[in-house]
């Protein structure tokens, strides 16, 4: 495929072009797009929700940010306070680098954490997708729109 040189406009092939009697840069393509980040938040004791999820966003092309444990709660762990508070901001941090979140609001279920997260990307402006439908949990007047 004859490329063409950027100094003179000569059409060239290799790395040579004979016209300028310059080697050449081949123009380097465009990088590919980027697959949307999805973050996932939820209820760690719905861990089948939480493989499922991140199994299906992965299929379906998106990069997934998810909880850092795979326990039923945090309670298993047996983290101390200060522990449980460092990894509830870094999930935060998740969520600043997330295009969308999907709340896995498992039987409709959204607890105090993920409803700390659902405000915060919210603030954020981050649309939001629910595993199922919100219903009557104390949320639906804040959440706003979400998307399908």
């Amino acid at each position: 495929m004859p490329w063409k040189c950027g100094r003179c406009g000569a059409e060239y092939e290799g790395d040579f072009c004979m016209e300028c009697d310059r080697d050449v840069e081949r123009p380097t393509p465009p990088p590919a797009p980027r697959p949307r980040i999805v973050c996932l938040c939820g209820s760690t004791r719905f861990d089948g929700a939480f493989r499922k999820a991140n199994l299906d966003e992965t299929l379906a092309g998106r990069i997934v940010l998810t909880v850092g444990c795979d326990t039923h709660s945090d309670q298993t762990l047996g983290l101390a306070a200060e522990v449980k508070e460092r990894l509830d901001e870094l999930h935060l941090r998740k969520i600043d680098l997330a295009d969308e979140v999907l709340i896995l609001n498992v039987g409709g279920y959204i607890g105090e954490s993920t409803g700390r997260e659902l405000a915060y990307a919210r603030q954020l402006g981050k649309p939001v997708r629910f595993l199922e439908p919100p219903g009557t949990d104390g949320f639906a007047d804040f959440i706003g729109p979400t998307i399908r």
